[in-house]
């Protein structure tokens, strides 16, 4: 795999709005380079190894919800430390056991250096134990979310799945996404900034917290 010189000393973390380090490496599709995933959603996700009990229901649940992921033109991408051949046997053994198949790419990162670019594990680390995260990238590139969870606690689909919907709702509409928002519940309007509107609000609240158009996948 090959990241580049200019990751050389990289931070130790990145932020949302940075843009994603772009990487190649072998995967279970074959090659891969992040930005060849540029013009849609990509969800890049590691998980500290193969052939443990977290990450295998983890898989599984993907796998059965991949095609919620797809209707939303929306790419997964997985990455962890073990190797490509490590990653086959545990392909296998996860179709033979649960039935599933997972065709979106699975990263071999042996080294730790997607890792360390994106601050999932610090360069002095000797092994990914901490490494379960998951970043949001949008069709340009952006990394627009970012979520961390230990290594002894699984993701939950349904909230990656809310987040992408919030996320390609407030684009679409120009507006925010309140707590607890789903799919087709309102989304709030930004709030003004003309001093002559908040004073002409109806009340306290309004030219702050208002409800806009209800968010649709476009």
């Amino acid at each position: 795999m090959d990241m580049g010189e200019k990751y050389e000393g990289a931070p130790r973390g990145l932020r949302i709005g940075d843009t994603a380090p772009d990487f190649e490496a072998r995967s279970t599709i074959g090659p891969v380079k992040l930005t060849n995933f540029r013009k849609r959603w990509l969800i890049l996700f590691s998980h500290p190894a193969d052939f443990t009990p977290v990450c295998t229901t983890e898989f599984v649940a993907l796998a059965r919800q991949a095609d919620d992921f797809e209707k939303r033109d929306c790419a997964l991408m997985a990455l962890s430390v073990d190797s490509l051949f490590s990653h086959f046997a545990w392909l296998r053994m996860i179709r033979d056991r649960f039935d599933v198949e997972i065709r979106f790419p699975i990263v071999e990162d042996p080294t730790l250096v997607i890792g360390e670019a994106y601050g999932m594990v610090s360069p002095q680390d000797s092994d990914s134990a901490t490494v379960r995260s998951t970043y949001f990238i949008d069709p340009t590139g952006v990394i627009r979310a970012m979520t961390c969870y230990p290594a002894n606690m699984g993701r939950s689909i349904p909230e990656m799945l809310r987040m992408l919907d919030g996320l390609q709702a407030i684009d679409a509409e120009n507006a925010l996404a309140p707590a607890n928002w789903t799919l087709g519940e309102p989304l709030l309007t930004p709030p003004t900034q003309n001093l002559d509107e908040v004073f002409a609000a109806k009340d306290q609240t309004a030219w702050f917290l208002r409800e806009a158009s209800r968010g649709k996948r476009k």
